[in-house]
């Protein structure tokens, strides 16, 4: 694409993709749109710079408000009145309250409910193997992940990484090998199928489970804010969960996880049903996340931005464990087997 004489409208929210191939870059963000030229990283500059003069003009206008409603107030202890300067407050205000209604649908910051602390053993997994009849997913899987790691998980479709997670969880047997959890390990994990999710509940109701806050340490969130920040707003937090679409299941079921309590997080493509800035909430959840976690994604933006291990795995049944993130990982590669061009996360 990126040697394409022609033009190329691609709709993504690859930023990986976006930052090595596209040279403009279109936003719609609150309705509004934004041109940029050049690629993710020109794209971050600029509307970095833009938020700071939002930012700024937001703190004018509401200096002027306060100047404002200041000279009515003390005009209308003195019995005057001024049209102009009322019609002045009442645009300020407007303009005021549209800022605040951006601010609004922005929405809040993802934030994970924290587990109990782990001890030195997290999850060790020793000898794996799987097969599905004829065809060798994995073999001699063995891995030990520390402490406070996130390990991102990559590699071709069909080489068996969903299947690792469904062994790890304990929803499928091994052909060999074994899987063993730390003593003070509890384990949060979020498929692809969303089984179990409840139809009949409302998208409020199954991810509060009946609460109206949620403690993070000493500080408490009120839920329905907790549940906006996944992008699940207004209208939506009242809809029931068999008649929401398929990307809203999935942040649903991703919510509900995180508000769990669990210290080893296991996501399998977490990043196909959040948007840029949902996205981004997550990777700073999961930065500051105390507990480990292992995530499947084909957003290599994503795992190089949270990822300090990397599960490798290839065709050929084989699987590299590295102490390092995916960028990382694939250069390893490479010079182990300079043959190999294929990067495909």
């Amino acid at each position: 694409l990126a040697s394409h004489k022609g033009t190329v409208v691609a709709i993504t929210h690859d930023r990986y993709f976006l930052d090595n191939v596209a040279k403009s870059i279109i936003e719609v963000d609150s309705g509004d749109i934004f041109v940029v030229r050049g690629n993710y990283s020109r794209f971050l500059e600029r509307k970095t710079e833009r938020l700071r003069v939002q930012e700024q003009a937001n703190d004018s206008r509401t200096a002027k408000l306060q100047a404002e409603l200041s000279w009515i107030q003390k005009a209308k202890s003195a019995g005057r009145s001024n049209r102009a300067r009322l019609r002045s407050y009442a645009k300020l205000l407007e303009e005021s309250n549209a800022a605040k209604h951006a601010d609004r649908v922005q929405g809040g910051a993802i934030e994970i409910v924290p587990g109990p602390r782990l001890g030195k053993s997290v999850l060790k997994v020793t000898g794996l193997s799987k097969s599905y009849g004829e065809r060798l997913l994995f073999r001699d899987l063995t891995f030990d992940l520390p402490a406070g790691a996130i390990m991102g998980i990559v590699g071709p479709n069909g080489t068996g990484k969903s299947t690792l997670l469904r062994i790890i969880s304990g929803l499928e047997d091994p052909d060999e090998g074994e899987v063993k959890l730390g003593p003070t390990t509890s384990l949060g994990y979020v498929d692809q199928s969303r089984d179990g999710l409840d139809p009949q509940k409302t998208c409020f109701q199954e991810i509060s489970q009946g609460q109206e806050t949620l403690a993070f340490g000493e500080k408490e969130v009120n839920m329905r804010a907790y549940v906006a920040a996944f992008n699940l707003r207004g209208t939506t937090q009242e809809k029931l969960v068999g008649k929401l679409s398929g990307g809203e299941r999935g942040r649903v079921h991703l919510a509900k996880t995180l508000r769990g309590g669990h210290n080893l997080l296991m996501l399998d493509e977490p990043s196909n049903d959040l948007d840029v800035d949902t996205l981004r909430s997550l990777e700073d959840a999961l930065r500051d996340f105390a507990g480990s976690a292992i995530v499947i994604s084909h957003d290599r933006w994503f795992l190089d931005r949270v990822c300090d291990h990397t599960l490798g795995f290839e065709s050929d049944g084989s699987v590299e464990f590295y102490v390092g993130s995916v960028s990382e990982y694939y250069s390893w590669r490479e010079r182990r087997r300079p043959q190999r061009v294929n990067l495909a996360v």
